[in-house]
């Protein structure tokens, strides 16, 4: 009878949760604003109230997605698992299981998008740096035709390029940018850190759910306040978590906590009526604590 509680965790998590994907490089717009600085300055911010990235800062958007992941999936399988009327010892069960598969999913999962995205970084640097060694005019004809099709006149876009083709390094970072949308590879980054990042993340704010059932023994509570203290949790949460998101979507924060707020709801209680109403055609299962 408990196969319905897999059916109903799994709906919710495959069909209604959208699965994290690496977000985009710079827009095009912030691309131009970093290139324009010249290659003198581009190790400061180009606002003076802007801070340069700290190391940690790197990993922020890995523990913001995978928080979000861990927190939503976990909480369908609570809500799946009170849908289908099974016991405490049940949804810890299940819980804790899927946060450890799960967690190593995405982790793992997030490991390697990290690794191929860098290693097709480098390579195309490569590609790029060997293209300006052996054929620098063509090169620089690339770009001057491509600064033409913005709108410059041929002569402005030709003394653009000579001058920053003074400075080798400077105009392959502004060649990977332009002609393939990429931005210049980072030796310090390391998708074993990502990946890292995302299970524990993921495995952190996945526990949240579950701590009321994890408390139950030293609060006596019922098993239906144990669901409300569950959901009224994993909403604050989840709206924290939308708001921190927005920093890397670009969305105004309200719209972004609420929209993941919403998601997670609609996650949950999908898998609460999938849940309810398939133990409900199989004449019920073992009743609650």
């Amino acid at each position: 009878m408990r196969c319905v509680f897999f059916i109903a965790a799994s709906f919710a998590q495959h069909v209604l949760l959208p699965p994290s994907r690496p977000l985009p490089a710079d827009p095009p717009h912030a691309r131009i604003v970093r290139y324009a600085t010249p290659p003198q300055t581009l190790t400061h911010p180009i606002h003076p109230l802007t801070p340069k990235p700290s190391e940690s800062g790197k990993y922020v958007k890995s523990l913001v997605f995978g928080g979000l992941d861990g927190i939503i999936t976990t909480f369908a399988v609570v809500a799946a698992s009170v849908g289908g009327s099974l016991s405490t010892d049940v949804i810890l069960l299940m819980g804790f299981a899927n946060l450890v598969a799960d967690g190593l999913s995405m982790g793992f999962g997030d490991y390697l998008s990290s690794q191929a995205e860098f290693e097709y970084t480098r390579a195309e640097h490569k590609r790029e740096k060997w293209e300006l060694d052996n054929y620098p005019e063509g090169e620089k004809q690339e770009m001057v035709e491509l600064y033409v099709k913005r709108g410059m006149t041929e002569s402005d876009a030709t003394s653009v390029i000579e001058v920053m083709s003074k400075y080798k390094n400077f105009f392959l970072d502004v060649m990977m940018v332009e002609e393939l949308g990429l931005m210049p590879p980072d030796d310090s980054d390391s998708p074993a850190k990502n990946g890292v990042v995302t299970f524990l993340a993921f495995v952190v704010f996945g526990f949240i759910p579950l701590t009321p059932y994890v408390l139950n023994g030293a609060t006596g509570a019922s098993f239906t306040a144990n669901f409300v203290a569950a959901c009224l949790l994993t909403a604050l949460t989840m709206l924290a978590l939308g708001a921190s998101k927005a920093k890397f979507t670009n969305q105004s924060m309200t719209k972004s906590a609420f929209l993941m707020l919403f998601n997670g709801g609609l996650a949950a209680v999908a898998a609460y009526l999938v849940s309810w109403g398939i133990a409900e055609a199989l004449g019920g299962v073992s009743a609650t604590e």
